[in-house]
């Protein structure tokens, strides 16, 4: 990546049925309603419905995704996968 692009990392969102994301250094995995990508501030997790992919052009870091959008969460790379280990996920064993 070159490095007027390194660190240049933004999401624009029309009506929460489209989504236009750069920065985007790889796709971990998607379907229907998730999609996770590393992003060059984290993995960036996006939940909803009916996503389809319409453009991913890793050289430039740009994502475009449609479908419904219900949330979008940012975890840091190094816990990404991890198991939980806050009181919650003891209470729930």
């Amino acid at each position: 990546m070159s490095e007027d692009k390194k660190n240049k990392h933004n999401i624009n969102i029309l009506d929460r049925t489209n989504i236009k994301i750069t920065g985007v250094l790889d796709v971990i995995s998607f379907d229907e309603e998730m999609i996770v990508s590393e992003t060059e501030l984290g993995v960036l997790i996006l939940k909803g419905l009916n996503f389809h992919i319409n453009k991913l052009n890793l050289d430039n870091g740009d994502l475009e995704i449609d479908g419904e959008i219900y949330s979008l969460v940012y975890e840091d790379k190094s816990s990404y996968g991890k198991p939980a280990s806050g009181i919650l996920s003891k209470i729930f064993k």
